[in-house]
């Protein structure tokens, strides 16, 4: 399955920008200038990520149970990605990050929830 895109809801996209520019400068994503102030926008590769104030004016509240796997080249990768995020207001999860098997596969995992409290994971498959 291919993923076009991906949105999470904020209710401070100031802060929300500052933790997912962190995120998205170690995984080489380029943020994306828009003309609507309630949304701020990154991609790479065909593949967006959008954080918006929720369009029904309500407040952004975060899925239970749901988390955005974000893939990346290498052990080394998923570490500075996890401390790149806790240095920007996010917050460590789960166990340390470090190598978990997961439905038979190896992985070098980490787990941050974001200033909103979405959870994310980043991988590295071994």
């Amino acid at each position: 399955m291919l993923l076009s895109h991906v949105v999470v809801g904020s209710n401070d996209l100031k802060k929300a920008k500052a933790f997912y520019d962190a995120l998205f400068d170690v995984m080489g994503a380029e943020f994306c200038p828009q003309d609507n102030p309630d949304r701020v926008v990154y991609q790479k590769d065909g593949q967006i990520f959008i954080i918006t104030r929720p369009i029904n004016g309500e407040a952004a509240t975060v899925s239970n149970g749901g988390t955005i796997g974000l893939a990346l080249p290498s052990a080394e990768a998923v570490r500075a990605w996890h401390e790149a995020g806790v240095g920007a207001g996010g917050k460590s999860i789960e166990n340390p990050p470090g190598e978990r098997t997961v439905m038979g596969m190896k992985l070098y995992l980490a787990y941050l929830r974001d200033p909103d409290g979405n959870k994310l994971c980043a991988f590295h498959k071994l």
